[in-house]
């Protein structure tokens, strides 16, 4: 069997707030094959964002520390990596879409030549070349390439969010975390989304670790859930999700997959 693409060993993260120590994550393993779509659910707390920037190493410090644990990507651990070392990891290996796409988008920035910047930041490609990648990125997911000129306060909170799914494309990553992005979208939008990720998956191949509160968009859009229990985070279950795609939300079998899940998470996620 071929080993995963990555591999979170006993990793414990704690944060020091005003010298009292807040235990994010605790003893949390886990492994991710490629061209899996897994879903990461638990309460607020439970350390699903600080996993996310601990495969990243962008855990902020201070007041964050990776106390102990092991991070495989492709067999080469990235903890203690140096910033350089992980700058060439991140965009071209690893890539992550955040929550509040105005929060890394720059807004005074054309949103195509933001996307361009990353391309030519990690290739060595004309600035035409970079261009005609980022008009195809934008076509990628959903934005003609003819609005490549416009800002990002010319684009709905939706069509920001495909920006930035574009920009964390943009190099090809293998690895794609996605923190909560369609969490501040309306439930119309976010459902639109969720079906172009989907498509966007099915032709790219991607290994995609989701991060989200909601048990239905983990149930449409994951190969497997892991449910983390509360805080300090670490894993209670791991469901399979073995529905074929296109998922009907209101089958018998997707309702009662989202029932299991839910049921857990309110039973505090006890481990057995």
């Amino acid at each position: 069997m071929e080993s995963a693409l990555l591999e979170i060993e006993h990793l414990t993260v704690h944060y020091v707030v005003d010298e009292v120590v807040v235990e994010a994550v605790n003893d949390l393993s886990l492994e991710i094959q490629q061209g899996e779509c897994v879903g990461l659910v638990g309460e607020t707390g439970a350390g699903k964002t600080t996993t996310a920037l601990a495969i990243m190493g962008l855990v902020p410090s201070p007041p964050g520390k990776i106390v102990s644990g092991r991070i495989r990507y492709r067999g080469d651990d990235l903890v203690g990596k140096s910033m350089k070392e992980m700058r060439k990891i991140r965009g071209s290996a690893i890539s992550m879409v955040f929550q509040d796409p105005m929060t890394s988008l720059n807004p005074v920035a054309r949103i195509g030549d933001q996307i361009m910047e990353v391309i030519l930041l990690h290739n060595k490609i004309s600035r035409g070349e970079a261009t005609v990648r980022s008009q195809q990125m934008l076509e990628l997911v959903g934005i003609p390439a003819n609005r490549y000129e416009e800002y990002p306060h010319q684009f709905s909170g939706g069509m920001r969010q495909r920006v930035a799914v574009a920009r964390a494309l943009a190099l090809d990553p293998v690895l794609l975390l996605m923190d909560e992005p369609f969490g501040a979208l309306d439930a119309q939008t976010r459902n639109m989304l969720q079906q172009e990720l989907l498509g966007i998956w099915e032709k790219t191949r991607k290994t995609v670790v989701f991060i989200t509160h909601s048990v239905d968009e983990a149930v449409f859009l994951s190969d497997r859930i892991i449910v983390l229990t509360s805080r300090p985070g670490r894993i209670c279950r791991i469901f399979p999700v073995e529905l074929p795609r296109p998922r009907d939300r209101t089958s018998v079998e997707f309702g009662q997959v989202r029932r299991d899940v839910l049921d857990l998470i309110n039973q505090n996620c006890s481990i057995q």
